[in-house]
């Protein structure tokens, strides 16, 4: 499997948590203030010099106020069909989204 640092996927999911955060109305250190987190934590991943878990995801998508399987909808949608299964997977929801998700 490829690097994916610098891909543009890494890219995309970069944007799209820039645009999660701006439509939330928070600016970074509001948001790394609702982060307990310092104002460089959310710097450093949205210029991609850091890269965040699954854990940490999960917390910015609950303090933008959105569903982190929504969120995470949106980028597998944003990277268009196939690209997915660039790793020879298909990520795969176990339930329907409930409405509150989305």
């Amino acid at each position: 499997m490829p690097k994916t640092l610098r891909s543009s996927e890494q890219y995309l999911f970069l944007e799209l948590l820039r645009r999660a955060r701006k439509d939330a109305g928070l600016t970074q250190q509001a948001l790394a203030d609702k982060l307990r987190r310092p104002q460089s934590f959310v710097a450093k991943y949205e210029n991609g010099e850091r890269r965040i878990d699954v854990i940490e995801f999960v917390a910015l998508a609950r303090a933008f106020g959105v569903a982190p399987m929504a969120l995470l909808r949106r980028f597998v949608e944003a990277m268009g069909p196939g690209k997915e299964a660039k790793s020879g997977r298909t990520p795969r929801c176990r339930r329907p989204a409930k409405k509150s998700e989305i």
